[in-house]
């Protein structure tokens, strides 16, 4: 596909996106697990107990680190028919506090590119989760002034996409939405009227996967952040 000519906006997803996240989450999973061995018969799979009590309670708690903590100390109760013990589930806690305080590593070329791009677009953050959570990732990632709006919305939706192009006076079809996830960055964004690039990240969280038939040719996929970079600044010197 030939990116468009006429584009005035670039937007990015935060999470895996422009800083890496979803390892966070893998390992706190690797590290449940083990907690809770001496309780897991050998047919339990921890990891699809875990999303299942994730699935039903996003409507409850949202996404994020503190909803997750929530769904895995739901999990460990019931997994272990209520013997898990304080101390354990206080390692729970203390695990989540870890991971709300983990370093932001920026993803490669992240820098570089908002530094080019910023020159020729408007940049936004158009990100999912807990409201102070994200405030408090993007101002420690030292890139919070490349954007000129930042949003944090509870979910990623045709409507929601259309709600922020309304509000900031952005014509959908000259605005790419940049993203890991082709459920949240890319088929609503196109259902909104925008273009979008998928980069994906090397973990893939489940509630983000999509089935093969509700894939679609007309989005964007570049090999890196550095190559979709170089593209957009080749249609500016053209």
């Amino acid at each position: 596909m030939t990116i468009p000519n006429d584009l005035t906006h670039i937007a990015f997803d935060a999470d895996d996106t422009l800083w890496g996240h979803e390892h966070i989450f893998v390992d706190a999973k690797s590290r449940c697990t083990e907690l809770l061995q001496p309780y897991l018969s050998p047919e339990m799979d921890l990891e699809k107990e875990l999303y299942r009590f994730e699935r039903k309670n996003l409507l409850i708690f949202g996404y994020g680190v503190k909803g997750f903590v929530l769904s895995m100390i739901e999990t460990a109760i019931e997994l272990s028919n209520g013997r898990i013990t304080g101390f354990e589930l206080q390692q729970i806690i203390d695990l989540g506090k870890e991971m709300i305080a983990h370093p932001i590593e920026l993803l490669p070329y992240v820098e570089e590119a908002l530094a080019q791009l910023g020159q020729y677009y408007t940049l936004l953050i158009i990100t999912k989760g807990d409201l102070f959570d994200q405030e408090n990732k993007i101002a420690r990632s030292g890139i919070a002034h490349h954007f000129t709006h930042c949003e944090i919305v509870s979910e990623k939706t045709a409507a929601t996409y259309a709600d922020i192009f309304r509000r900031h006076q952005i014509d959908p079809g000259k605005l790419l939405m940049i993203g890991n996830s082709l459920r949240s960055d890319v088929l609503p964004v196109m259902e909104a009227g925008g273009h979008a690039a998928h980069l994906p990240y090397k973990f893939t969280w489940h509630h983000e996967r999509v089935g093969e038939g509700d894939l679609t040719s007309s989005y964007f996929r570049p090999e890196s952040l550095e190559q979709l970079t170089h593209q957009l600044l080749a249609i500016q010197s053209s």
